[in-house]
């Protein structure tokens, strides 16, 4: 079943997508451009590989045609196909060959997803993480320039070794220091991401927004975005954990060093945790689908 969109329908979608896009982007190009550093967007478009101008381009998800002349933009792009709607011009839709080339990463990511929300969440991490990052580690291991730690390295040092350090997540633990590596609850692996991954990290929140993306356009913009807005706060509540100055950006710290601090990082966690399930979800449902569609393609084939 073909599912058309009328183009007076789409084309306010795509507009309403760019506008929302610009406003959580802001002036980061232009800013970047002047060589400012920003500690959540920077990570955003640097960490992970999705630029602004790929998060500005609409698209409706598989399995949705788009009508009308306007539809022929499309035309310039691989992963969209024309299709004869029997009226008028053309229509354009995510090519079906794309769902087989993407089998395994939706299958992936539907396994990732499921696990982690199956999982119970560990809400006592503390977002100690990036404290791991430079433990004992001198200037050397500073990953954001010039931004001075809070409480120099012998204090984040001190912290480090008064706290547990419980990190689930690979994708952080991959840049803990030599010394912080053997200090972790966990021994984690770049293999063991299914077994690890549990709702309650923020890292995991994040990463919503990377898994999101890497199946795009097969998944429509608007859960790409929602994903996005997400994240932009996930990175937040991190950096004003980290051990880092960053109030000249307007990152007020959490103090995670006190009782105080580790309560509020708690609520923040857990706030972002509940904000996450139903994207989770959605994108659960989306992988899915998609590996309906893969088989149904693949019967026909055979036929």
């Amino acid at each position: 079943m073909i599912t058309v969109v009328a183009e007076s329908e789409w084309t306010v979608a795509r507009a309403a997508h760019i506008d929302r896009i610009e406003r959580l982007v802001g002036d980061y190009l232009a800013d970047r451009g002047r060589g400012t550093y920003h500690p959540v967007l920077d990570f955003l478009f640097t960490y992970y590989s999705f630029k602004p101008g790929h998060l500005k381009r609409w698209g409706p998800g598989y399995g949705v045609v788009l009508g009308g002349e306007q539809s022929a933009d499309y035309a310039g792009f691989a992963s969209y196909e024309p299709i004869d709607l029997g009226f008028g011009p053309a229509g354009y839709r995510v090519r079906g060959s794309l769902l087989e080339q993407r089998r395994s990463a939706i299958e992936f990511t539907l396994g990732l997803l499921t696990a982690t929300t199956e999982r119970q969440p560990n809400l006592g991490c503390f977002g100690l993480h990036e404290w791991a990052m430079v433990y004992r580690g001198g200037d050397d291991a500073l990953r954001h320039g010039s931004v001075p730690l809070r409480l120099g390295h012998e204090g984040t040092d001190q912290v480090v070794e008064s706290m547990n350090l419980r990190c689930t997540h690979y994708d952080a633990f991959r840049f803990f220091t030599r010394d912080a590596v053997p200090r972790n609850a966990l021994p984690l692996e770049p293999t063991g991401r299914t077994q690890s991954e549990q709702p309650g990290c923020v890292h995991a929140t994040m990463d919503l927004y990377k898994w999101s993306y890497k199946l795009a356009p097969l998944v429509e913009s608007r859960l790409v975005a929602d994903c996005f807005e997400l994240a932009l706060s996930a990175r937040g509540i991190d950096m004003r954990a980290s051990p880092y100055d960053l109030s000249e950006y307007g990152l007020d710290p959490i103090a995670i060093e006190t009782p105080a601090g580790r309560a509020e990082y708690v609520r923040a966690q857990t706030d972002l945790m509940a904000r996450a399930a139903p994207l989770r979800s959605e994108l659960i449902a989306r992988c899915q689908n998609l590996l309906v569609s893969v088989d149904a393609i693949a019967g026909l084939t055979a036929e």
